[in-house]
């Protein structure tokens, strides 16, 4: 794979993930319809940097396992894909019939920011799918820890646009993203990218 051509497939995929909603998309729609446009600015930050936090662990310990194990690598690179396969099966078959924007009562949290952060960093999903998503993606002979951070860096600047996009027009949005048809069209359609992408990782070689 050429590196434009792994620039052009990460980036098709991050944006497809990126639509398909889940608990960043939750989190900034409901900040910003209970808790205003400028906290759910701040969640999404804190979001992208908990990404961020994740990339950089993941772009480490990758780096030192590819170039001290190539069994290790083997078997992080099947075990992503079977992880992905069923990430693909479950979207396929049991899509999503609603995504419900949760509000809250009480005193409004003072730092999202940092809520947006913990959000990520404490969530070891992010992580696995980070490692069994990124390394397909990393064109042969190229630093893996290098080619990590600069994925994740587009994943972040997408993540970011689409955070915006949810503050700009939080109430339409949020109409669109409770219709059961709409939730499980990108359930499906990410399912079947998801099965792709495994096929792809399982038979690729270091």
């Amino acid at each position: 794979m050429s590196v434009m051509d792994a620039l052009l497939a990460f980036s098709f995929a991050a944006v497809l993930l990126t639509l398909t909603p889940g608990l960043d998309t939750a989190l900034v729609l409901r900040t910003a319809t209970v808790e205003g446009r400028k906290q759910a600015v701040h969640a999404a930050l804190g979001i992208s940097v908990g990404c961020l936090i994740w990339g950089a662990a993941v772009a480490f310990g990758l780096g030192a396992l590819i170039a001290v194990s190539e069994l290790a690598y083997d078997i992080l690179k099947y075990c992503g894909a079977a992880y992905l396969t069923w990430l693909g099966i479950n979207m396929l078959l049991r899509p999503r019939k609603q995504f419900a924007v949760a509000a809250t009562s009480g005193k409004p949290a003072s730092n999202w920011f940092l809520k947006g952060i913990l959000g990520n960093a404490l969530n070891p999903k992010v992580g696995i799918f980070y490692v069994s998503f990124l390394p397909q993606f990393i064109p042969q002979g190229h630093s893996p820890v290098i080619w990590t951070f600069a994925l994740v860096s587009i994943h972040m600047a997408i993540g970011i646009t689409w955070s915006m996009m949810l503050i700009g027009a939080t109430r339409p949005l949020a109409s669109l993203l409770q219709k059961e048809k709409v939730i499980r069209w990108l359930d499906r359609t990410t399912g079947m990218i998801f099965l792709l992408f495994a096929a792809r990782l399982a038979f690729s070689k270091r």
